[in-house]
């Protein structure tokens, strides 16, 4: 059995709600032993992204200005002309997604780790859904920077996942919404 057939994300941890007027945010904090340098990469870079993001994207995100971003996983890949509205190497990057502003935050820990902060604009109807999702793109995302890929696991692939249905369950009961389905 390989690291993918084993692998189970575990409780759902490291994540918030926060409203501001109409606008809901979903807060995701989670913290890696790998330096902001490394994890910045992982964030910017296409080769990288494609590890272990929900999309890919047609240049390297650490600049600011136009890429398009494509939604991977799905019937019918959506490519999103985005705008990366900052991009300050190793701590700070922010863009719009498919009309959803997304920032994240990289902060040095002690031993040379990062915490990690993802800043996601979603319409509360689907916090828990993107809490679930963003959660296994963080384990992926932390396996591929341990040098244990398990690939990523969006899409489809990811609603089969057993852990995935368990975390919407746990996200929506924490976040106070109701579970939805796909």
């Amino acid at each position: 059995m390989n690291n993918r057939e084993r692998y189970a994300p575990g409780a759902a941890t490291g994540a918030e709600v926060r409203k501001d007027g109409e606008k809901w945010t979903l807060v995701l904090v989670r913290d890696l032993s790998h330096p902001p340098a490394q994890v910045w990469k992982t964030l910017t870079e296409p080769e990288h992204l494609r590890e272990w993001a929900p999309f890919d994207s047609d240049r390297d995100l650490g600049s600011v200005g136009t890429a398009k971003l494509s939604t991977v996983g799905t019937p019918t890949p959506q490519v999103t002309e985005t705008e990366v509205k900052r991009a300050d190497a190793p701590k700070l990057l922010e863009f719009n997604w498919g009309g959803q502003d997304i920032r994240w935050e990289l902060e040095p820990l002690g031993g040379g780790g990062t915490r990690l902060t993802l800043w996601h604009n979603i319409d509360r109807r689907f916090m828990s859904m993107g809490a679930a999702g963003w959660h296994i793109c963080f384990d992926v995302l932390d396996r591929f920077l341990a040098g244990e890929p398990l690939g990523r696991i969006v899409g489809p692939e990811v609603r089969k996942l057993g852990g995935w249905q368990r975390l919407n369950v746990e996200y929506a009961k924490q976040f106070g919404v109701e579970t939805p389905s796909w």
